[in-house]
């Protein structure tokens, strides 16, 4: 065999000692200064680093200006990359004063950038002033670190690094911990009554708008804020809400934990980096103080928990929970009321868009499948939780979806499974300690498991997240006694009448303290969400509807054959097959027959859909069971509806009058 070595008698091949150097690279010695001998690899590329510290300072490339910098202008250095000294110190500056007490006269001194890093950083600059001894405190004294819309994987780094509970799952997710609350509280939740929201707002029975006066939210707030400046670092999200540009609006989070920063960049829309060059002061800023407890003893307080909402400040303050959906919710609540002052309807809604153009809402509260039906790969994604409905048409609040996670499938919904990937916050969820593979069946810490992803990370996601006017408005409802038909179609009374009422199952894991569905009706499919009273949210829909000539249907996603705990959950397959035919246009063809009760339009047949479950009663095999059921439900919906009555709707009130009459009759 050709080659340099020589083959030994055990049959192998042997280098001569030759060729063995000329394999090697060739080393020289030099006499350096001490006469110590020094080697040299003449092969290897010369390196631009002396030391440890040098090298991985080369690790991390800076970021470039993200936009052109004015001449004679120099770049101050922040741990985020460079900034142009304007727009550095105006950002620093504007978070300052948010994060003003109100009891002196400055905010609190500000650096960007992480404390462990040694990072030359931009600090907002202070003019030295006399102040009395009294107004001086060691948190007046200290720099606060502000870490400023961090990249999704800086902020990995600190929950990893600093929050106990967060772990990288096998698919590339933030696995984190909510702390003790893994659910909204809505008996926390508050809202400050002055001299305009006290007539503007809903209060009373029915309304989730529970009232506190200004100085307690003063309290609240200084508490909050003390807090945030006691600590190292802060994080500051400065986003948008509302896809419209013309009608965004902007809002910054100011929050102690990696996970909440994540979490909202996740589920606000993002700004470009010229965008948020120019960002300015914030139209709304939520405090989340969650790891501090509010004080018991401090009026309105009824747990270690409140969640305030002061509308005249454009504030949100938040102690005693780390739940993130109380932030993601709580710019729903304001959205409800700063949106419908300019004429647009405020919607807790999924939406999606057909190929040619046909837009779909869907309404229904957590559990109903809103988010899983939305969230169809034969049509685009506008959003999955919360729109706006203008006279353009319709745009998707946020910049995210979050979906319920428990006993999650690729099988079932495939898209938001492969969703879960770097970048997505998985709350509460447990998983292997070896392989990080998580299990979605495991209810250990809580069933109201969650998954806050990017829209883009849904593949036919539309972006923008805007798009016509609806033409199929689409009532989700869980019914636990199992009684209302898969599909109904719906005129326009009905369509009010069943949006106002809301009906559903609260499901298990939605809020505190719920371990199983029970019956429950919300308002507008989310009362929990709205200010204003109910039937000024169906009155501006019913407009809507009415001039875009768009059709209601009530899709039942619960029970048939029987009620919570003797029937069977419609199966998803039928439910999709039956919005399909929503979408397709083929149910607007189909032949009808009218139930008793309820009045409801029941297609014959919908293609896939077993006929005998179009039917309720077919279902059930006792049908003495079924008649007493239906008559039960049918006088919830009516004691239920006695709440909104008084109310007109529309300047005659006719329309109030047509609405009552498509409630149950019996």
């Amino acid at each position: 065999m050709a080659g340099n070595g020589n083959e030994n008698a055990d049959g192998d091949f042997s280098f001569s000692a030759a060729a063995a150097r000329d394999a090697l690279p060739r080393i020289t010695t030099e006499k350096g200064a001490k006469s110590a001998d020094v080697c040299h690899d003449d092969t290897a590329p010369r390196v631009n680093f002396q030391t440890i510290d040098e090298l991985h300072s080369l690790q991390k490339k800076r970021s470039a200006p993200t936009t052109p910098l004015k001449e004679g202008g120099g770049v101050v250095m922040g741990t985020s990359g460079p900034t142009t000294p304007s727009s550095g110190e105006t950002m620093l500056q504007s978070v300052s004063a948010s994060l003003a007490s109100l009891t002196r006269e400055t905010g609190p001194k500000l650096i960007r950038g992480d404390p462990t890093s040694a990072a030359k950083v931009a600090h907002v600059p202070h003019t030295p002033t006399s102040v009395p001894a009294a107004d001086v405190s060691d948190s007046g004294l200290k720099f606060t670190h502000i870490l400023h819309n961090l990249s999704p994987a800086e902020l990995y780094e600190q929950a990893i690094k600093y929050e106990k509970g967060s772990f990288v799952t096998s698919t590339g997710a933030l696995a984190t911990l909510s702390g003790a609350k893994t659910g909204r509280s809505p008996k926390d939740k508050r809202v400050v009554k002055d001299e305009t929201t006290a007539s503007e707002l809903w209060w009373g029975k029915g309304s989730p708008n529970i009232e506190m006066d200004e100085q307690t939210f003063l309290v609240n707030r200084e508490r909050a804020v003390d807090y945030l400046n006691s600590l190292d670092k802060v994080f500051v999200n400065d986003q948008y809400l509302n896809w419209d540009p013309e009608n965004r609006i902007k809002v910054r989070i100011v929050s102690a934990r990696a996970y909440h920063s994540l979490f909202m960049h996740n589920m606000c829309i993002r700004p470009t980096p010229e965008e948020l060059e120019n960002f300015g002061t914030p139209d709304f800023t939520i405090y989340n103080a969650g790891k501090f407890p509010c004080n018991r003893y401090t009026h309105y307080m009824t747990s270690s928990t409140s969640v305030d909402i002061n509308l005249e400040r454009r504030e949100m303050v938040i102690l005693g929970t780390q739940y993130a959906g109380e932030m993601k919710k709580g710019l729903f609540g304001v959205m409800h009321y700063l949106m419908p002052k300019r004429k647009i309807l405020s919607l807790h809604s999924g939406c999606n868009m057909g190929k040619e153009g046909d837009v779909a809402l869907f309404f229904g509260l957590s559990g109903t499948g809103k988010t899983t039906l939305s969230t169809d790969h034969n049509r685009y994604l506008i959003g999955d939780d919360e729109h706006c409905w203008s006279d353009a048409g319709v745009s998707n609040i946020e910049g995210g979806c979050y979906a319920k996670c428990i006993d999650l499938s690729r099988e079932k919904e495939p898209d938001i499974w492969n969703a879960i990937k770097f970048g997505t916050v998985l709350e509460n969820v447990v998983f292997d300690e070896h392989t990080r593979e998580v299990d979605y069946n495991d209810k250990s810490v809580t069933e109201n498991t969650r998954a806050a992803y990017p829209i883009e990370y849904i593949p036919n996601s539309k972006i923008p997240c805007v798009g016509p006017h609806p033409k199929n408005v689409i009532l989700l409802a869980c019914d636990a006694f199992g009684v209302l038909p898969p599909i109904s179609k719906l005129d326009l009374a009905q369509t009010m009448y069943h949006f106002i009422s809301g009906y559903t199952a609260l499901v298990a894991g939605t809020e505190e303290g719920v371990k199983e569905p029970r019956a429950t009706f919300s308002a507008c499919f989310g009362a929990a969400f709205i200010m204003l009273h109910p039937t000024k949210y169906a009155a501006m829909l019913a407009e809507k509807m009415q001039a875009q000539g768009a059709t209601g249907w009530l899709v039942n996603t619960g029970w048939s054959g029987g009620s919570y705990g003797a029937g069977s959950r419609i199966k998803l397959a039928y439910t999709r097959k039956i919005i399909d035919a929503i979408h397709s246009g083929s149910l607007l063809n189909a032949t009808y027959h009218k139930t008793e009760i309820f009045g409801l339009e029941i297609p014959n047949e919908v293609e896939g859909v077993p006929s005998e479950i179009l039917e309720p009663m077919n279902a059930w095999e006792d049908k003495e069971a079924y008649k007493d059921t239906l008559l039960k439900l049918a006088g919830l919906f009516r004691n239920n509806f006695e709440t909104f009555t008084s109310h007109k709707i529309g300047d005659d009130g006719k329309l109030t009058e047509e609405i009552l009459a498509a409630g149950p009759n019996f």
